[in-house]
C-alpha cells in the first residue's frame, strides 16, 4: 500500500508543471520566414511513334507550388510549436505526352486562436476564429511546355518556361489570448485563486508578487451547455503602460476581452485606489478599454478588515461590486450569475449586428 501511495505521489508530481517551468512553453511572439513551394518546370519533348513520326510537341506544364498557410487551432494554446521557417513543397516538372506536373502540396502552420500577423509593423491578418486560414506565402506558377507555344506560324516550338520561384516573406506572429471575460487586477489580488474556484483551469497559486506569468483560460459551464471563458491574466502594477513590471505581457491579452472582471483585495486600506490604478492602466494602453462591461470583485471577504472595507468600496464607486472569498468559496454563485448575464448580454448585441458571438 505505501509503495503504490509513493507511486501515486510521483505521478502527480510529475504531471504539476510549475508556473516558471510552463514559461518555457508559453510563447506569445515568434518571427517566422515563409516560403512559397518552387513552381515545376515546363516539360520539353516531340512526339515520335510509329506512324506518327512527327508528331509535334507534347511537353506538359509543370505543377504550381504549394502554399504556406496559417491555420488557427483552439487546441494550439502558444506559439512556442511554430518553427522559425517554413517552405511550401515544390511543384513537379511537366512530362511528355502532355502530362501536367503534379502541383506541390500545401504546408498548413497550425497557430492559436487569436494570433495576430504581422509584417513590417502592419497588420495583415487576425485569426479570431478556430480553423480560419490565411496564406502566408503563395507557391509559384508552374512553367509551360512546349506544347503551349504551339500554333500556326511554329509548328516545333522548343520554347519552354522554368517554374516561378514561390513568395517570400518574413512575418511576425503576435498572440492575444481571446476569452470571453478577463481577470484584471494587481498580483496576490487573488485571480489565480478565484480561476480556481470557478474552473477547472489550475493556475499556479502562491503568497508573493507575480505568481502568474503567463495567461491561463479557464472555462466555466452551465446547465444549459453554454461555455463561458474566463482569462487569468498576468498581474499590472502601476506605470504597466510604459511596459513596467509584466506591461505589455498583460494589457495586450486584456485587449481581447469583452467584459471584465476587476478583482481587488479588499483586506488593504481603500481598495477604491487599485480599481482606480486599474482602470488608469487600460485607459492608458488603449482608449475605450476600461469602459467595457464590467464588475467589481471584492476578494477575501473571509478576512475581518474586508468586511469592515466593504461598504467603503461600494461607497466610492458606481459599479457593482460582488464581495466573495476565492479561498473558502463564499458567495461565488453571485459572481457566477452575474458572469452569465454578461455573457447573454454579449451574445445579444453580436446577434443584432448580424455578428456570430465567439464561442467555446
Amino acid at each position: 500500500t505505501c509503495a503504490r501511495c509513493s507511486k501515486n505521489r510521483r505521478l502527480r508530481q510529475k504531471r504539476v508543471i510549475s508556473e516558471r517551468k510552463l514559461t518555457r512553453y508559453f510563447v506569445d511572439h515568434r518571427k517566422v520566414r515563409v516560403v512559397g513551394g518552387q513552381g515545376g518546370g515546363g516539360g520539353y519533348s516531340f512526339l515520335s511513334e510509329p506512324r506518327k513520326e512527327f508528331g509535334g510537341p507534347d511537353g506538359g506544364n509543370g505543377g504550381d507550388g504549394g502554399h504556406v498557410i496559417l491555420k488557427a487551432d483552439q487546441q494550439m494554446k502558444s506559439l512556442s510549436s511554430v518553427l522559425p521557417f517554413y517552405r511550401g513543397f515544390h511543384g513537379e516538372r511537366g512530362g511528355s505526352k502532355n502530362c501536367y506536373g503534379a502541383n506541390g502540396a500545401y504546408v498548413y502552420v497550425k497557430v492559436p486562436v487569436g494570433t495576430l500577423v504581422k509584417e513590417d509593423g502592419k497588420v495583415v491578418a487576425d485569426l479570431t476564429r478556430h480553423n480560419e486560414e490565411y496564406v502566408a506565402a503563395y507557391g509559384g506558377a508552374g512553367g509551360k511546355g512546349n506544347r503551349f507555344f504551339l500554333s500556326n506560324e511554329n509548328r516545333a516550338p522548343t520554347l519552354f518556361t522554368p517554374g516561378e520561384p514561390g513568395q517570400e516573406r518574413v512575418l511576425h506572429l503576435e498572440l492575444k489570448t481571446t476569452a470571453h471575460a478577463g481577470l484584471v487586477g494587481f498580483p496576490n489580488a487573488g485571480k489565480s485563486s478565484l480561476l480556481r474556484a470557478i474552473s477547472s483551469a489550475k493556475p499556479a497559486v502562491a503568497a508573493y508578487p507575480f505568481t502568474t506569468l503567463n495567461p491561463h483560460v479557464g472555462i466555466v459551464h452551465y446547465q444549459d451547455y453554454e461555455q463561458v471563458a474566463v482569462a487569468d491574466i498576468p498581474g499590472l502594477i502601476k506605470g504597466a503602460h510604459q511596459n513596467r513590471g509584466l506591461g505589455m505581457a498583460f494589457l495586450r491579452h486584456i485587449e481581447r476581452c469583452r467584459f471584465l472582471l476587476y478583482v481587488v483585495d479588499l483586506s488593504v486600506s481603500q481598495p477604491w485606489i487599485q480599481l482606480q490604478d486599474l482602470k488608469y492602466e487600460l485607459e492608458q494602453y488603449k482608449k475605450g478599454l476600461s469602459e467595457r462591461p464590467c464588475v467589481v470583485i471584492g476578494n477575501k471577504i473571509d478576512l475581518a478588515q474586508s468586511r469592515i472595507n466593504l461598504p467603503l468600496l461600494k461607497e466610492q464607486i458606481a459599479d457593482r461590486v460582488i464581495a466573495l472569498s476565492a479561498l473558502t468559496g463564499d458567495n461565488l454563485e453571485e459572481l457566477l450569475l452575474h458572469l452569465r448575464e454578461l455573457y447573454d448580454t454579449y451574445v445579444k448585441i453580436e446577434q443584432s449586428r448580424g455578428q456570430s458571438p465567439a464561442r467555446w
